[in-house]
């Protein structure tokens, strides 16, 4: 029997995950912090930032 393929679930982001992935891009937190508190993917995160035109982690 083949294995059935698990579809993604996507989460939606709220006005205070915004908020708060702001308020890490201001404050410089890395990358992997934000990832562990908001319960997302690092990608993910770069991802909305990008779409927000923000930074986000600590610049070398």
């Amino acid at each position: 029997m083949p294995k059935t393929k698990k579809t993604p679930v996507r989460k939606i982001y709220t006005k205070d995950d915004l908020k708060t992935l702001k308020a890490h891009s201001k404050a410089k937190t890395p990358v992997t912090k934000v990832s562990k508190e908001m319960k997302r993917s690092v990608p993910a995160l770069r991802a909305k930032a990008h779409q927000l035109r923000i930074g986000l982690g600590h610049q070398r």
